[in-house]
């Protein structure tokens, strides 16, 4: 494997400003999903942890609250700037810590851009002037508050970019926030709590626990939070809004998918076959929550497609993320690499679909590392758990229709509702499949990337609440109502 130089971070976990190695909750040691090899330790946060980032954050909103919008937007943009500086070190930490292939043609950060965009807003939120009626004469106006402290829980599959979705619009309301990151992806996330304290952000305003089980449970159900915004699996996410019933506190939830790619007769389709494999089995392994993890394909192309399809994962290549090439890395863990084989293996035995590629693990020089190959079943039963499931992994299942209605029924045929894919050269039919879709984001011929100054999230089981853009902050303030009589 490539030997490379990483930025680890020097501290463990952040609370009111400064950096504690040790911690109640004992420390994890990461191992590098590429090599299986230990990478590094860090500390977990303990109950008695997450209590004193509450008690922190808590201590630190009076004053944050009332910094001058000015002064916090440009705390914002210092954090927008350092997180584009190092841009490529934190790649490179996310490609140790979780095995996503680097990048190494590195653009504009997409996390320092929610940064940016969200600092734009710290002197725009503002209320309105409401009629004042039935008779009298009155002053009646709103004014958006923050909440006060906010429990943000974020995954490992993208935990800088996820903090720039859900702290940097908390903290431009004028919230503080008790960060909690995956256990398995908190390298990132703690290398960014360094930055954040070098851009000048005041102790208390971020604390960062990265934690198991415990620390969730203690965070969510503390009489300190007053708002929760998670991203991750739908039995968690039961889990916290049991938690947060107790104190009465508002939850914002993003969760899986089984987002579908509907592929017409009358489409690009080296477009769509091309975009189908990248967005389900090579982009981060498949394990993203919006991938497109089922291509639904017109039976007069299918055949086409599946060849096409099929041609494409074949030629793709496996290996270690830092190699100059390389296309797809591991998963995450050996636990993520044996319950997607077991998916694999059931539809197999089910008879859910026909196997076309894939649908085991490669062995040789990555045999230690938790590798899945890419697998691609053909004819998938849409009834099937294959059809129906989110697998977190590089699985793709093909599903033919025979005409739009049938694509769009079974597009929305399962729990989720998180993402649509549309592939088209009617433009009529793509508007009327796209407001078909019972999903919250619709890509059309293309991916969306997901902007800062736009919305995201779902419906149904993919959750509720929405990230980006102006309903992004809103999220993250509450209105009062004042009425001053003037008679």
């Amino acid at each position: 494997m490539t030997t490379v130089d990483a930025t680890f971070p020097s501290g463990g976990l952040l609370i009111d400003g400064a950096w504690e190695p040790d911690s109640s909750g004992g420390h994890r040691d990461h191992v590098n999903p590429a090599t299986g090899e230990p990478l590094v330790r860090f500390a977990m946060a303990g109950v008695a942890e997450v209590d004193r980032a509450v008690r922190s954050a808590g201590a630190a909103f009076p004053a944050w609250k009332a910094w001058p919008p000015n002064e916090r937007r440009e705390v914002l943009l210092a954090i927008a700037r350092l997180l584009e500086r190092d841009d490529m070190d934190l790649a490179v930490l996310r490609s140790l810590e979780i095995g996503a292939v680097l990048k190494r043609k590195r653009g504009l950060s997409m996390a320092a851009e929610y940064w940016r965009y969200y600092a734009g807003w710290c002197d725009k939120v503002e209320g309105v002037t409401i009629p004042a009626y039935p008779g009298g004469r009155a002053l009646d106006y709103t004014r958006p508050e923050p909440y006060g402290v906010v429990a943000v829980i974020i995954p490992w599959n993208g935990a800088v970019v996820s903090a720039g979705m859900k702290v940097a619009p908390a903290l431009a309301a004028g919230n503080c926030v008790v960060l909690k990151p995956s256990e398995l992806g908190a390298l990132a996330a703690l290398r960014f709590g360094e930055l954040c304290l070098e851009a000048g952000l005041p102790p208390g305003v971020l604390n960062i626990v990265p934690g198991g089980p415990d620390a969730g449970h203690a965070l969510v159900s503390h009489p300190g939070i007053a708002k929760i915004s998670f991203t991750g699996g739908g039995a968690t996410a039961r889990r916290v809004m049991a938690a947060a019933a107790e104190q009465l506190t508002p939850v914002m939830l993003e969760l899986g998918g089984k987002s579908a790619s509907i592929v017409f007769d009358d489409a690009d389709l080296a477009l769509a076959s091309t975009m189908a494999v990248q967005t389900s089995v090579v982009s981060l392994s498949g394990q993203g929550c919006v991938l497109p993890t089922r291509l639904l394909v017109h039976d007069a192309v299918y055949d086409d497609v599946e060849a096409r399809v099929t041609e494409q994962v074949r030629s793709l290549r496996m290996g270690d993320p830092f190699e100059e090439g390389v296309q797809i890395g591991p998963v995450i863990d050996e636990a993520a690499c044996q319950r997607i084989l077991g998916v694999v293996d059931r539809a197999r035995s089910e008879g859910a679909g026909r196997l076309l590629v894939g649908g085991g693990r490669p062995g040789g020089a990555l045999s230690k590392g938790s590798y899945v190959e890419a697998t691609v079943f053909g004819d998938v039963d849409r009834a099937s758990d294959l059809a129906q499931e989110e697998i977190f992994g590089p699985v793709l299942a093909m599903i033919r229709f025979a005409d739009e209605d049938e694509a769009v029924e079974i597009a929305n045929g399962t729990q989720y509702g998180l993402g649509g894919f549309v592939f088209t050269n009617d433009l009529r039919r793509a508007h009327r499949v796209a407001d078909a879709l019972d999903v919250g984001t619709v890509g059309v011929n293309a991916f969306p990337p997901m902007p800062a100054n736009a919305p995201f999230g779902g419906v149904k089981a993919s959750g509720f609440g929405r990230e980006g853009g102006r309903a992004g902050l809103d999220e993250y303030l509450r209105t009062k109502n004042v009425y001053v009589g003037l008679t």
